[in-house]
């Protein structure tokens, strides 16, 4: 799967990308109905720029993706209809969220993007065990600590 070549016309790449983006202010909306919503909306716009997701999850304050974008499209170009028109979508059919995301801002500025290169198989574990690697380091971090001005 790693190598892999797609091709256009006169083109054969290999052109895949690791990216992470949150909502603005990283509030934790990425939940059940907004949750299963956002998936169809990603998928949907990914299919009409001819962009294959790999792997994904939607944790709930951020977002992985490992893309596949074809070299026609740069990262920010796509980045920026992905995010503008999955925020327009998620207004139009949640109009609550007007309210809380004024303005219409649903997605905060920016994104981390990384090649992948021949490290897929890495990249794509790392995606899926994410949710479970932040639950274990939760566990972990239990330890009530005493009040230091009150003694003992």
């Amino acid at each position: 799967m790693a190598n892999k070549l797609n091709s256009l016309a006169h083109t054969k790449w290999l052109c895949k990308y690791h990216i992470v983006f949150i909502p603005k202010y990283r509030r934790k909306v990425i939940y059940n109905q907004y949750r299963r919503d956002l998936k169809d909306y990603l998928k949907l716009l990914c299919k009409y720029k001819g962009v294959e997701i790999i792997e994904g999850h939607l944790m709930p304050d951020h977002v992985h993706l490992l893309v596949s974008i074809p070299p026609k499209l740069s990262v920010a170009q796509f980045m920026g209809y992905l995010k503008g028109k999955s925020a327009l979508m998620m207004f139009d059919h949640h109009a609550n969220l007007k309210y809380r995301f004024g303005n219409r801002h649903f997605w905060a500025e920016g994104y981390y993007v990384s090649t992948v290169g021949l490290n897929e198989s890495t990249i794509r574990k790392y995606i899926r065990d994410q949710e479970k690697h932040d639950q274990a380091i939760d566990k972990l971090t239990t330890v009530e600590y005493s009040d230091p001005f009150k003694g003992k």
